[in-house]
């Protein structure tokens, strides 16, 4: 089974994700790190040399090649669920959870890493928080799609969560 963590940039989609794999005893992939692998170039590159339209691609392309009979817990790009038919593949596919979050927590861990992320690299912390309410406004609609929505729960909630979603026979894990 495919478990996709979806959600705003910065809301945890990595660390659950690492921390939630070994739980269900899944293999564990961050989307943007494949493709920056995959294209041996950062994200931040990516956009600069190629543009956020190729990104927005690869996501799409990476999703569309992920084998749904596969363990497999990927922590997708806070845009990905948003272009293309990529959220409805992913409900397709397999199981979305939607980390949302509490904003004041992922304004500060977006501020601690901007410079990671192209699209808020050069914002003040002003202009960070319009941008987090604007896009996520934007977004939402995308993210709430999601089959479970988990708030601030913590990766072990998560991991019952996900056993409460689904009876023993249907779970494979």
């Amino acid at each position: 089974m495919l478990i996709f963590l979806v959600g705003f940039m910065g809301c945890g989609k990595s660390y659950v994700g690492r921390n939630l794999a070994p739980l269900l005893g899944f293999d564990y992939i961050d989307m943007d790190k494949y493709i920056e692998e995959k294209e041996e170039l950062s994200i931040k590159e990516i956009f600069e040399q190629k543009g956020e339209n190729y990104f927005r691609e690869k996501e799409k392309e990476f999703i569309e090649q992920l084998d749904p009979t596969e363990n497999l817990i990927v922590s997708t790009g806070g845009g990905a669920p948003c272009f293309f038919n990529n959220m409805q593949l992913m409900n397709e596919k397999g199981l979305t959870i939607y980390l949302n979050r509490n904003k004041e927590k992922t304004i500060w861990r977006l501020l601690k890493g901007q410079y990671k992320r192209p699209l808020i690299a050069n914002l003040s912390a002003e202009e960070l928080e319009k941008f987090y309410d604007e896009k996520l406004a934007s977004r939402k609609q995308f993210y709430e799609q999601a089959r479970l929505h988990v708030g601030d729960a913590e990766v072990e909630e998560i991991a019952d969560l996900i056993f409460q979603h689904f009876s023993p026979t249907e779970a494979t894990f």
